[in-house]
């Protein structure tokens, strides 16, 4: 029995060693996402061999010469990993609206190539500088730029108003890469051990904290936050939120009871209320029509 019993093991451990891993279910983003099509990629930098893209999505009747306003968003992922075909869902949906909406590529964070987070963060900025001197060309107005991103991505978003210091030697510094306003999905905020980050980023880990740089004079920001997330603590988007208005900042921060890390790109519920929740603190501004 004993040895019959060892066959049998040496039989099936490696059938289930060989068994590959199952592939993430798409979430309600995901769904969204996979029928939408850029109207045009456009590269904002090239370093290197490679190039840095934004998929440009534009609304009915665009032409260029336009005013619109602008919806720049930025994927998440860590800073190592992501692509821009997952926020499509959010740039189709404000090309809907008259906008132009825009998913952007970025370098990615790796000790192997040598990139890092500040290499991200000034991907951003430059990103942004690039949409607003090309503003005739791409139909925008450069006043009315705004900036969101998840995760990582929501990082980088509030990077382009918050660090002035961090900039690619190539950039025209004259054009600034501060937006109009900001709307940041469960963000990356507090880069301390108490967040997400730190390990990432290195010792110098505060130059590149939102939630320890906040100064007067920051865009209004929208902040869109689970109390469950344990990527991301709900923590931080809280001290972020309070040092806002502590800073005589627009700032607001909606709030999901249980929220975990993502909990909006799962649910198409929960997508379309963030969704209608951004419409609505956009029009306050007079960036949506």
């Amino acid at each position: 029995m004993r040895h019959l019993f060892a066959v049998l093991l040496l039989l099936t451990v490696p059938a289930l060693a060989q068994t590959p891993a199952k592939a993430k279910a798409p979430d309600a983003v995901d769904t969204l996402a996979k029928d939408l099509k850029p109207s045009r990629v456009l590269v904002y930098k090239k370093i290197a061999e490679r190039e840095l893209q934004l998929h440009v999505f534009e609304p009915a009747g665009f032409k260029a010469g336009d005013k619109r306003a602008c919806y720049l968003i930025i994927h998440g992922g860590g800073w190592t990993g992501g692509a821009p075909p997952r926020m499509y869902p959010f740039a189709a949906h404000y090309a809907k609206l008259g906008l132009v909406g825009i998913s952007m590529s970025y370098r990615l964070h790796s000790a192997k190539t040598g990139v890092s987070v500040f290499d991200c963060v000034k991907d951003a900025r430059s990103a942004v500088r690039y949409i607003r001197a090309h503003a005739t060309e791409l139909g925008i107005d450069p006043q009315k730029i705004i900036v969101s991103g998840g995760s990582a991505g929501g990082h980088l978003a509030v990077s382009t108003a918050l660090f002035d210091k961090v900039n690619e030697d190539s950039d025209d510094l004259t054009i600034s890469a501060t937006p109009a306003a900001l709307v940041l999905l469960f963000p990356v905020i507090d880069t301390s051990k108490e967040g997400y980050g730190q390990a990432k980023i290195g010792e110098r880990w505060q130059e590149l904290s939102p939630a320890h740089n906040v100064r007067t004079g920051l865009p209004p920001t929208l902040t869109f936050h689970g109390t469950g997330d344990t990527v991301t603590p709900f923590a931080g988007a809280k001290t972020f939120h309070e040092a806002m208005l502590k800073a005589g900042n627009r700032s607001e921060l909606d709030v999901n009871e249980g929220g975990v890390h993502g909990y909006l790109m799962r649910n198409k519920v929960l997508y379309d209320d963030t969704m209608t929740k951004t419409d609505a603190f956009l029009k306050s501004l007079g960036l949506l029509p």
